[in-house]
């Protein structure tokens, strides 16, 4: 049986350790027309050397800097020819039959653009990871969350998500993607730098029509904080910064209007828990997220002037009504399914 061309794309930064450790598996990834390429984002450690060295076959592609995780895909990924990317995280470890089973459910439906594997946690197997988890969703006001993982409550994995699911975003960490849908909406926007890129991205898919699902047959480990530690103070700024980057982009107008007010009342109550356990830096990064919304304001607006030009039909499958914010911290709900109880 004829497959696609897939090409596992794996963006690197100073992961040697990475590299050393899980290429092995990636490369005896059982597929028959599969190619791996490693991306550099201008590393300044041996990794590019020991790939050439010891995996002769990968193609390697060197970046003059370092674009981030959204400009380093964007750039690395004009010199790759595949029908299918597989967006892999140096810090990721695959099962030998990882690929089939999404690009498999990707064939049998020409319109979804993106797809993800289960991933869970490499420190502990039996755990969802953060990053992906079953399956990212949003909820109305724009925040994100998984099936097996809602802010920094991870489930552990008893097959209580048995069953393929169309999600509202796939995971940056271990992303399926059309290369042609990928390159008619110009890829990630690269102003994020790192976090929430694919989630931009995925809600632009929405915004056109096309479905993304979480693929249940294929089982990835993630170890995660690879780039910023997950309590870091610039990893909240991110997270601020574009968390409402991505709403103003990407949500319908009318509720923009009044969701956008109530994101940053929000932050600021974020903010004020911040200064209640003394983290003073972690306020910080909420009002410099919001400065940098205000003082750039026109700037992320003629972004979504731009995004809007390729509004279809939204799909708004995978948007959880609720407020996953009033549902964990006032209603206590602390797992996917209670959410729907």
């Amino acid at each position: 049986m004829f497959h696609p061309k897939v090409s596992v794309c794996i963006l690197n930064f100073n992961t040697q350790k990475w590299l050393e450790t899980f290429l092995p598996k990636i490369v005896a990834s059982k597929y028959d027309n599969l190619e791996i390429v490693l991306i550099d984002n201008a590393s300044n450690d041996n990794s590019v050397a020991f790939v050439k060295q010891y995996y002769p076959t990968i193609k390697t592609i060197v970046l003059p800097q370092n674009y981030g995780y959204a400009g380093g895909y964007n750039e690395g990924l004009k010199q790759v020819n595949a029908e299918i990317y597989v967006l892999l995280n140096s810090d990721v470890e695959v099962t030998e039959n990882w690929i089939l089973p999404v690009v498999e459910a990707m064939e049998k439906d020409k319109s979804i653009a993106a797809a993800q594997p289960v991933i869970k946690a490499y420190s502990d197997k039996n755990y969802f990871e953060y990053a992906g988890a079953s399956g990212g969703f949003i909820d109305s006001l724009g925040y994100p969350f998984c099936r097996g993982r809602i802010f920094d409550v991870s489930e552990n994995d008893l097959q209580q998500y048995p069953e393929n699911i169309e999600v509202f975003w796939t995971s940056g960490a271990a992303m399926f993607v059309r290369a042609a849908v990928f390159h008619e909406h110009e890829g990630f926007d690269a102003d994020f730098f790192v976090h929430m890129e694919e989630i931009d991205l995925c809600w632009r898919f929405k915004n056109a029509g096309y479905k993304l699902i979480c693929v249940t047959d294929s089982e990835v480990y993630h170890v995660g904080g690879g780039t910023l530690a997950q309590g870091s103070d610039k990893k909240k700024y991110y997270n601020f910064r574009n968390g409402l980057i991505m709403n103003i982009k990407n949500m319908p107008g009318l509720q923009l209007l009044w969701k956008l007010p109530l994101r940053i009342l929000l932050d600021w109550l974020a903010a004020l828990v911040f200064i209640f356990y003394k983290d003073f830096k972690g306020m910080k990064a909420v009002f410099k997220a919001h400065w940098n919304i205000i003082y750039r304001f026109y700037f992320w607006y003629k972004k979504r002037r731009k995004t809007h030009q390729k509004v279809v039909v939204r799909n708004y499958e995978g948007i959880y009504k609720g407020s996953i914010v009033w549902q964990f911290f006032i209603n206590k709900k602390k797992y996917y399914q209670q959410l729907f109880d």
